[in-house]
């Protein structure tokens, strides 16, 4: 598996043939949009920074989309999504917006994005659905996400085997990334992009690993 980050929450991973993407940037978004084909594409939150679907459409992939809480099966990809609140730039007049957490299987690693879940308390049916996970997405930049001290706590208590901080590029509080690490702590790696296997989870307890766009 190899995962590569393309800015803001939105990340590649791709499994052989396979290309699946969380939160591709779209043309009207705050970020460059993305351009590269998808076989599935995952939305945590109906915003132009996380929707880009249609940039995924490309070189004769056309994504299948997922973009909101129910169970899913697609190229042998099992995913569950779960209902959160959200407070990254919501609609004029509301205080929160739908957000949604995934849970992936793939080549026999769990992998959870957290979306840009605002509300630190995850659902009891969440919770117990992703009890064991190996790669954690956590948005770490405040301004209508989780601050940096409440995605620490939280993906502490997660106890995933690798945290990956995602909304700090391109979007988030200046110098949100740095609080992270520093609240965070221990075994910080930064990488460009992140290839693995299950074996190596294995090796991994709570590491955290910035990859860079």
């Amino acid at each position: 598996m190899v995962i590569t980050h393309h800015g803001g929450q939105c990340f590649k991973i791709t499994q052989g043939d396979l290309t699946i993407v969380f939160d591709p940037i779209s043309k009207g978004g705050s970020l460059p949009a993305v351009r590269f084909g998808a076989d599935l594409a995952l939305v945590t939150r109906k915003h132009a920074d996380m929707n880009g679907t249609d940039e995924v459409s490309f070189g004769g992939k056309e994504p299948f989309v997922i973009d909101g809480p129910g169970e899913y099966e697609h190229s042998g990809v099992r995913v569950q999504g779960f209902l959160t609140k959200s407070q990254y730039q919501p609609a004029k007049g509301s205080l929160d917006a739908v957000n949604t957490v995934y849970a992936i299987t793939v080549d026999g690693m769990t992998l959870v994005h957290l979306g840009a879940l605002s509300d630190p308390m995850l659902s009891h049916d969440a919770r117990e659905a992703i009890d064991e996970i190996d790669i954690l997405f956590v948005p770490v930049g405040g301004a209508g996400v989780l601050s940096p001290a409440e995605a620490s706590k939280l993906a502490v208590t997660l106890q995933p085997k690798i945290i990956i901080p995602m909304h700090w590029s391109g979007m988030g509080e200046a110098k949100s990334l740095e609080a992270f690490l520093g609240d965070g702590g221990k075994d910080v790696e930064k990488v460009d992009k992140l290839t693995l296997k299950k074996k190596d989870t294995a090796e991994k307890d709570g590491a955290i690993i910035v990859i860079t766009p």
